[in-house]
Formats: structure tokens, C-alpha cells, sequence
């Protein structure tokens, strides 16, 4: 396979959980070599969360964990000890990004923050993805992706006016506000390196990025200075044409916005009456007729009314059936992983962005185990054997523990 559009890049991860690792897959499916650095405690917490594969390196077997990190390898280190950062700060050396999850100031009280890594390598860019951002009066606050959305008014808006704030299957503020970020700021700072020869530091807020996917609604509100309720947003289920319906068997989704499409529709139930309806609220009379009209088919007859009338109509399918589905096997969103040991296939989600020249690459690594790589890191950055079992037995680094095991969300 030709080489990936990322090729030579070198990237130090040190971040844990999904923003970060999440920002890292991207990179390394297209060619990045990503160098998972973990404490020598329990690692990525991440790795503990069941389902696991049977017959892998428990450590390495989670599917969870998988998802995130192939394409990695694994070095354990203890930041709080000396050995631990002389390790780090030879490996930014040559590092092009190193990449954190902390909160504000963690690596700067560790000795390790940005101002003492750009000394050592002036083009490194280094990313920090938080809660609240670098500055501001949040800073210091824990979070998760729900209170990021609850702060950015994006969790108020969601659900219908009737009910309680609805939570995302997705994480929009980890990966959409977070990952996503991340990874076009790592990029658009390696396009400015190239032309200065510099690095900088990049600040990635969940927050922030949260914030940004309410562009629109957002625009209304600055303008207006009136807030929108919810249930009462035009893309998030308060017009007639775009919204999910329930039908005899299950759920459907129209997304008439265009006049074109909602006409499609309606000459296609044969009720041209209601063309001039279109934008007409959830809970009018016109809504519950629309209502009535979706309950009287099952979801596969609505789905070819679809393929015969083009109205943007598709089914609400649930995860199993989406994984399966044709569209998904066309576009090579589910991928074979090659894991070791593993007693069953790993089947894993493809990369998103098709590239024609630089393809990702999905299985050019397995999933690392718990300090897989860590003799392997050290001998690249020189250390010989002695070095490396001194800094062992010094506690400072630690490879694969026998045995190892771990909890999380289980």
C-alpha cells in the first residue's frame, strides 16, 4: 500500500480515554507513527472496559480500546520520576507533535509543559485538548462531554419541548468539539511549520468546540438576543418536513427542507394539499395528519416510496443494522483488524475520508499491549540494555505486566 498522506510524522500521545486517542487514530490511520505514552499504573483506562476479544493480551483485547488505537505502538513512563522525564524530553527530540488530555498546568508543575519542550524542539507542535481551555474561569474544572454541552447550550436544545434534555449517542464534544478540533489544529500548525519552521502550542476546549456546532442557531441568537427553546429549533425537529416519525414498525426520518423534496412526498401520498404546508409547527393540526400518514406504512414501505419518490426519506436503523447495511460494506466503514491472538475477527469502524493517492491504512498495526513497545522506544532513542533495565528497575519506565488486568466501565 502506498505510503499515507501523514508519512514521517512522529506524534507522542499522552492523552487517555476518547478526545485525545480519538484525534490520534486519525493521524495514524493515515501514516502518523503514534507512540501511545501511558503511566506505569493502569495505562489508558480505556483499555479495561469490557467487551474484550477472547484470546487476546488482556490489556490489548478490549474493543473499546481498539477502536482507539490501532495503528499504535506503547510506552510506559512515570512523569513524576527523573528517569521518566529525561525519557519524555528525548523523545520530543524529534517528536512532531506531542498531543495531552490533562488539565491546564499538569505538565508544566511535572516540568514538562510547553515551554521547556519548545526549547529542546522549536517545531514541535504540541496540542492540548481540555475541558474549558487554557485560560478562562473554568480552567481548573473536570467535565465530560455531557457538561460541556449542558455549558454550551447545545443539551438544552436538544429533545423535543415536551421533554428533557436529550443525550447524544455520539460524543459531540469529545469528538466533534474535541478529536475533530484537535486534529485540524495539529494539521493547519504543521502546514504554518512548514512555512516558518516553527511550532506552536494549539488549544483545543471541548467547550469550544461544542460551542461551534451551534453556528446557526447561534447566529439567530447574537442577532436577535432572543434564545430558542427546545423543540423549537428548524433543524432539530420543530418543522413538519424535517423530523422523525414513527410508523407501524418503527421509525423514519424525512428531511424535506427543500420544496422539491416536500412536494415529492406529498404527491407521492397523494395529498397535494399540503405542499403549502410545509413549515408549518410540530403540533399543528397539519402535524398530526402528517403523523397519521407515516403510521399507515411499515418502515420497508416506506423505504420504497423512497426509492421511488426522491424526497429524502430513509429508514431509522438501529447500530446492528447500519453496521450491515450495504452503504456501510460500499464505503468500507467496518475493517478487519489483524490482533494477535484474538479467537474471533476484529471488526472495527474504516476511515471516514478516502483519500485517491495516500489511502489510510487500517490494519498497519494491531492494538498495542500495556508497555508493548517500551524496550523497543528506548533502543530507538539509543538506550542500551543496561540504561533500560536500570530505568525499570528504577520504577521510571515498566513494559508488559504479567497478568495485567484493570476495571473500567464494567
Amino acid at each position: 500500500m502506498a505510503a499515507g498522506a501523514l508519512d514521517g510524522i512522529k506524534v507522542l500521545d499522552l492523552a487517555r480515554l476518547l478526545p485525545g486517542p480519538f484525534c490520534s487514530l486519525l493521524l495514524a490511520d493515515y501514516g502518523a507513527d503514534v507512540l501511545k505514552v501511558e503511566d506505569t499504573g493502569m495505562g489508558d483506562y480505556v483499555r479495561w472496559a469490557p467487551p474484550h476479544y477472547p484470546g487476546v493480551e488482556h490489556s490489548a483485547g478490549g474493543a473499546l480500546f481498539l477502536s482507539l488505537n490501532r495503528n499504535k505502538r506503547s510506552i510506559r513512563i512515570d512523569l513524576k520520576s527523573d528517569g521518566g522525564k529525561q525519557v519524555l524530553l528525548d523523545l520530543v527530540k524529534d517528536a512532531d507533535v506531542l498531543l495531552e488530555s490533562f488539565r491546564p498546568g499538569v505538565l508544566d508543575r511535572l516540568g514538562v509543559g510547553y515551554d521547556v519542550l519548545k526549547e529542546i524542539n522549536p517545531g514541535l507542535v504540541y496540542c492540548a485538548i481540555s475541558g474549558y481551555g487554557q485560560d478562562g474561569p473554568q480552567r481548573e474544572a473536570a467535565g465530560h462531554d455531557m457538561n460541556y454541552l449542558a455549558q454550551a447550550g447545545l443539551l438544552g436544545l436538544t429533545g423535543d419541548a415536551d421533554s428533557a434534555p436529550v443525550q447524544s449517542a455520539g460524543q459531540i464534544a469529545d469528538i466533534g468539539g474535541g478529536a475533530l478540533m484537535a486534529a485540524f489544529g495539529i494539521l493547519a500548525a504543521l502546514r504554518a511549520r512548514d512555512a516558518s519552521g516553527k511550532g506552536q502550542f494549539v488549544d483545543v476546549s471541548m467547550f469550544d468546540g461544542g460551542l461551534s456546532w451551534l453556528a446557526m442557531p447561534a447566529a439567530k441568537t447574537l442577532l436577535e438576543g432572543a434564545s430558542p427553546k427546545r423543540g423549537g429549533v428548524e433543524l432539530a425537529g420543530s418543522l413538519i418536513c424535517y423530523r422523525p416519525y414513527a410508523c407501524s414498525d418503527g421509525h423514519v426520518a424525512l428531511g424535506a427542507l427543500e420544496e422539491k423534496f416536500w412536494r415529492a412526498f406529498c404527491e407521492g401520498v397523494e395529498r397535494p394539499d399540503l405542499v403549502e404546508k410545509q413549515f408549518e409547527p410540530v403540533g399543528s393540526a397539519v402535524h398530526q395528519e402528517v403523523v397519521e400518514i407515516f403510521k399507515s406504512r411499515t418502515r420497508d414501505e416506506w423505504e420504497a416510496f423512497a426509492a421511488i419518490h426522491d424526497c429524502c426519506l430513509t429508514p431509522v436503523l438501529g447500530l446492528d443494522e447500519a453496521l450491515e447495511s450495504d452503504l456501510v460494506r460500499a464505503r468500507k466503514m467496518v475493517a478487519p483488524l489483524t490482533q494477535p491472538g484474538a479467537e474471533q475477527p476484529v471488526r472495527l469502524l474504516g476511515a471516514p475520508v478516502k483519500f485517491s493517492e495516500t489511502p489510510a491504512d487500517t490494519d498497519r498495526l494491531p492494538g498495542p499491549g500495556l508497555g508493548e513497545h517500551t524496550d523497543e522506544v528506548l533502543a530507538e532513542l539509543g538506550y542500551d540494555a543496561d540504561r533500560i533495565a536500570a530505568l525499570k528497575e528504577a520504577g521510571s519506565v515498566a513494559g508488559t505486566p504479567d497478568g495485567a488486568t484493570g476495571s473500567f466501565l464494567g
